[in-house]
């Protein structure tokens, strides 16, 4: 495998994997391609950067993060579906951690509750629960007495 920083000649890639990373782990963000490439050009123009997985095949997956005084966050973190379980994920995270993030104390990121192989994947590299964001939708708000 190599890994290399992305540049914005990397958008056009990046914005269909993230396409497809947000269908994959039932995500329900609606943008468009052409507006997920205009998001990450704009995230890779301020805080965050992006390292490509590739080797021989191609373009096998991407991670994107930044950088916070105490963590490194995991923004996105996507391999090719038709690659997924065989290993590429594990020596991904086993390179950024090695190399990219070697001085980041932790690393934080987040997986949908419904996605049932992103957190069994996560959990197989020693990640642990640490919050749990909650939510109401407006259409499910129902009377609330007090007691």
């Amino acid at each position: 495998m190599r890994y290399r920083i992305a540049t914005f000649a990397d958008v056009q890639s990046l914005a269909a994997m993230n396409h497809q990373l947000i269908r994959d782990e039932g995500h329900r963000n609606s943008m468009t391609v052409a507006e997920l490439e205009e998001r990450m050009r704009a995230w890779l123009a301020g805080e965050y950067q992006a390292v490509l997985i590739e080797d021989e095949v191609g373009t096998a997956g991407y991670a994107l993060f930044k950088r916070e005084p105490d963590w490194i966050y995991l923004r996105q973190f996507f391999v090719q579906p038709e690659r997924r379980r065989s290993g590429i994920g594990t020596e991904a995270m086993t390179w950024l951690l090695e190399n990219t993030w070697k001085d980041a104390p932790r690393i934080r990121l987040d997986v949908l509750v419904g996605n049932s192989g992103g957190i069994e994947f996560w959990r197989s590299l020693g990640f642990a629960d640490y919050c749990l964001t909650m939510e109401r939708p407006r259409e499910a708000l129902i009377k609330i007495s007090p007691e």
